[in-house]
């Protein structure tokens, strides 16, 4: 019997195995350099898959060249080729080190910094494994100094990855408590002074409550810079980052009615310019080495690891290279020449992020205006990720208005967010209708692609897999439930002929009531989760936030916070399940039939009824000009907090988790309305139309 794989094969695995792996090492890391910065740009599914390819692989690119490294050593048919191996071999340790773009893609990796640690110190050891192997090394000097890099370069990504772990955040953000006066030695100097015979007198002064605290003025009463508006973010994401590990302000703190009064005074433009570097701010801490590298001891640590680069390419391009393969040199060099350039790049983007104006200077609260040159330079910097809207038609919405809206449309490269609001609908996912975006501004670029992908029909190829492959496990299970009743009345029709015939059966009975009895198919989709995942991603649409659609979300935040004075109305409001909705648009009598449905209702079902119920008003009520800007408000939010509560379920708080037999039997339920198939596709023809 021949060989399966044939010898040619094998011989070339062998000779470029390691390079190849290097070189696949390398072009992930220039993937994740280049390209992680806009994972948070972006809502395309593409791109998000080929940064969670190029994460999963890059660690493991690394680690299987240094193994295979590591068995090689030795039995090259050029013992001076040694020297590169163990070269390549530190250079594989920086690679493991991960770039400042990107530590993590969700926040458990941040809590598995441990198991990153146990791989690092694996790693180191192998690593000097291969370095000690090719002593006496005639590139010694260039090997140690890409070894003291990769060491560096590891440690700030275990640094950064415990520092985002939510227990370490959680610790950072407690405070030393406070014991209060030390009453012990208050009063043995008061005996003290009474022995003395001095005036002595203990006078109780009542602190001013929090509530009663003068006004402060917490900002300039021009309109905001970009500079301040990143100052200010700064400013209130170090103040309210607990809020993400669940950590709770008093509804009197001063902080909180500072907050309150600054947002109060500004404009909706105003606000969402804060609001999204603060959460710029939130994703950089969990996601990137941000935290490490603007601090002196990670400028310190960067500009010694492009200091070894640098002196490791001076140094091996003077030594001496003519026993070493011609292709190996010229690796190597790409090797150097690339880190090098990779590192100047995430220099670069260290210092033209929002962290770094934020670091410079603390906003001012006296400011003229006028400012000084450098906050001028910044300001013209930070001008081109202002706020851009773009004007949009939205009379093909309704026929006969003239409705135009303006929807949030900035150069992709100086945007910090996508722009998009995630939607997930539940009677269209039930009946198998992808939804549409409402406001479609996709540039020239994302149409190309868009019509690239449809061109491959990539989306349809999938859709019918998932269809297909569903359709094949229900009918495999039919015929699985046919074949063992025709077994069973086998074995029964023998077991009234033939004893010894039914005796010789009834093991093979056992087995198959055992292996036919469990849906084996479904099973295993469910176990590995595949089938919800795909469809999650199937039919989760986007759609452009409008301003308008901002300033009415501000407006009715504003508008709620002005009313919460006290513990006790915040407290209300925050619990509130859609009583201010009823009490704006129902008289006295039906709220009050309507009211304990809603107030009695958990926060999962609560969410659930208001998406079916808005969802059946959007398909029934007709879209007319004094109707229609609501109406796509509530269809929007709607999608976006199904979106929440099923898709990223980690996004909501802790106790919002929602009650899957709950979402399966509202599933059930429009499934087994055909009426509603028909009236939805009935509508999408007529929207298409």
């Amino acid at each position: 019997m021949g060989e399966a794989i044939p010898k040619e094969v094998k011989d070339l695995w062998d000779k470029w195995n390691i390079r190849g792996l290097v070189i696949l090492s390398l072009a992930l890391q220039t993937i994740l350099v280049l390209l992680s910065p806009n994972r948070k740009r972006t809502h395309r599914r593409f791109f998000r898959l080929l940064i969670w390819s190029a994460y999963l692989l890059a660690n493991w690119a690394a680690e299987y060249a240094v193994g295979q490294i590591s068995d090689n050593q030795g039995s090259e048919p050029q013992p001076k080729n040694t020297d590169l191996l163990a070269f390549w071999a530190t250079f594989l340790l920086l690679h493991l080190g991960g770039p400042d773009t990107i530590t993590a893609l969700a926040i458990e990796d941040n809590d598995l910094w441990l198991r990153s640690l146990f791989a690092l110190v694996c790693q180191a050891v192998v690593t000097f494994y291969v370095f000690l192997l090719s002593i006496p090394n005639n590139i010694f000097v260039p090997t140690s100094l890409m070894l003291v890099a990769g060491i560096i370069k590891y440690v700030e990504r275990i640094k950064a990855l415990r520092g985002a772990s939510l227990e370490t955040f959680k610790d950072s953000m407690l405070e030393d408590p406070d014991p209060g006066p030390d009453y012990a030695r208050l009063m043995e100097e008061y005996q003290v002074r009474k022995m003395l015979r001095e005036p002595t007198q203990i006078v109780r002064i009542e602190e001013v409550e929090k509530g009663q605290r003068p006004k402060v003025l917490v900002r300039s009463p021009n309109k905001l810079t970009d500079l301040e508006a990143v100052q200010y973010a700064y400013r209130y994401f170090n103040i309210f980052k607990g809020l993400v590990v669940d950590l709770m302000f008093s509804s009197q703190s001063e902080e909180l009615n500072n907050s309150k009064e600054f947002f109060q005074q500004l404009e909706p433009e105003e606000a969402l310019s804060v609001l999204e570097v603060e959460l710029s701010f939130v994703y950089g801490t969990f996601y990137t080495k941000v935290n490490i590298l603007h601090t002196w001891i990670g400028i310190s640590f960067r500009f010694m690891a492009l200091a070894s680069l640098v002196s490791s390419l001076c140094i091996f391009a003077t030594a001496k290279k003519s026993d070493y393969n011609r292709f190996d040199v010229d690796l190597t060099y790409v090797l150097l020449i690339s880190g090098i350039a990779l590192d100047l790049v995430a220099i670069f983007i260290f210092c033209v992020s929002d962290w770094t104006f934020a670091r410079f200077k603390k906003p001012k609260e006296d400011d003229d205006g006028k400012g000084s040159l450098v906050g001028a330079v910044f300001n013209w910097i930070l001008s081109f990720r202002k706020l851009k809207w773009k004007p949009y038609d939205c009379s093909h919405r309704v026929k006969g208005s003239k409705t135009k809206c303006e929807v949030l449309d900035r150069k992709f490269i100086f945007r910090r967010w996508s722009e998009y609001i995630y939607s997930y609908n539940l009677i269209e996912y039930s009946l198998g209708i992808r939804s549409s975006s409402i406001h479609n501004t996709d540039g020239w670029i994302h149409r190309f692609f868009d019509a690239f992908i449809q061109s491959l029909c990539i989306d349809s190829v999938v859709i019918c897999i998932i269809r297909g492959i569903s359709l094949c496990f229900r009918n495999m299970k039919h015929e699985i439930d046919r074949a063992r009743s025709w077994l069973y009345e086998l074995i029964f029709q023998s077991s009234t002929d033939n004893r010894k015939m039914y005796c010789a059966l009834y093991p093979m009975k056992l087995f198959l009531r055992f292996w036919f009895g469990i849906p084996v198919f479904y099973y295993v989709l469910d176990f590995f989760g595949i089938s919800d995942q795909l469809n999650r991603v199937i039919y989760t649409s986007s759609d452009r936030i409008t301003k308008q659609m901002w300033e009415f979300i501000y407006k009715e935040v504003k508008r709620r916070s002005e009313a919460a004075d006290r513990a006790e109305t915040a407290s209300d409001i925050y619990s509130t399940r859609g009583e201010w909705v009823l009490h704006d648009i129902l008289n006295e009598s039906l709220r009050m039939k309507l009211l304990r449905y809603v107030t009695q209702a958990d926060y999962d079902q609560s969410i659930l009824m208001w998406h079916i119920a808005t969802e059946l008003l959007y398909q029934t009520e007709k879209a007319t000009t004094a109707n229609e800007c609501n109406r796509e408000y509530s269809k929007i939010l709607s999608d976006y907090m199904m979106y929440l509560l099923f898709v990223q379920p980690a996004m909501m708080s802790t106790v919002a988790g929602i009650d899957k037999t709950s979402f399966m039997e509202a599933i059930a339920e429009v499934k087994k309305s055909g009426e509603a198939k028909k009236f939805l596709e009935r509508k999408n023809r007529e929207d298409k139309a």
